[in-house]
């Protein structure tokens, strides 16, 4: 079976049990397909479903891990099946998979992991199921010590509670560190190398500026271009390394000193 990126692997989990839960039978054989083609991380596909309650029907018999969801559903839609798993114990994850890009607010708003818009690309996929098994890793596994499952970030008036399996990055930037997720960035005060020592292994230093989630790196390259800011113009506009991170697509500059670690995290030594 080919995998979707094997020089990216990164961590081993047991396979992801999915549903998938599309009122088009020809949608559910193309994901069928594209899951095929995605080793890493591997899943099962439990079953499949037309509409909203077939699939809790299917839920009860067999449970899953994730479930692919489309919105257009007959009946009940995707968005109300979703709000209503949150009331199970422990509830699956869900990735949307649907032709309306309009309600990926309202789809994170309801904890998606990922909002994926057809066609779906085996990239974005492979993505999406990289990081439900993050999520359960960090559920599954005990913290290690010193580390912390969540950040507490101070935005607009609010203070949230962060799951780390929502971070992608987080890069120093003159006096701040800016924090991103899939959806949002956020701005912290909190010095880089103290995150890094709350963040524990799963996060890996490819600048002195900037610390990334390994689950999201999905590819480490050379290219032309800005190097980061404050990097004391190593960089500048010349031939660079960096490592794309997943689901946004974004280039991270990696620094000539982290270019082993980073190496020997890509190919899971």
């Amino acid at each position: 079976m080919p995998s979707c990126g094997p020089e990216q692997r990164l961590l081993m989990t047991p396979p992801l049990r999915i549903l998938l839960v599309d009122d088009e039978p020809l949608a559910r054989l193309r994901l069928r397909a594209l899951l095929q083609e995605c080793a890493d991380p591997a899943s099962d596909i439990v079953g499949e479903a037309g509409d909203a309650d077939t699939a809790l029907a299917l839920l009860r018999e067999r449970g899953c891990d994730l479930l692919l969801l489309d919105i257009g559903l007959p009946g009940r839609s995707g968005m109300q099946l979703a709000a209503g798993l949150r009331a199970l114990a422990p509830p699956p994850s869900v990735v949307f998979v649907t032709a309306h890009a309009e309600h990926a607010l309202q789809a994170f708003e309801l904890d998606a992991v990922d909002y994926l818009t057809k066609p779906v690309t085996r990239e974005r996929l492979r993505s999406a199921l990289q990081r439900v098994a993050q999520r359960r890793r960090s559920v599954d596994a005990p913290v290690a010590a010193g580390a912390s499952s969540v950040l507490v970030v101070h935005d607009r008036g609010r203070v949230l509670r962060l799951p780390l399996a929502d971070v992608l990055y987080l890069k120093a930037e003159l006096k701040y560190v800016t924090l991103r997720t899939a959806v949002h960035s956020y701005v912290l005060d909190d010095p880089l190398s103290e995150l890094e020592q709350r963040l524990g292994d799963g996060f890996l230093r490819v600048h002195r500026n900037a610390l990334v989630a390994r689950w999201a790196v999905r590819a480490l390259q050379r290219r032309r271009g800005d190097g980061p800011s404050g990097a004391g113009g190593d960089e500048g506009h010349a031939e660079h390394w960096a490592v794309q991170v997943a689901p946004t697509g974004e280039w991270l500059a990696v620094s000539r000193r982290q270019l082993a670690a980073v190496r020997e995290a890509l190919s899971g030594s």
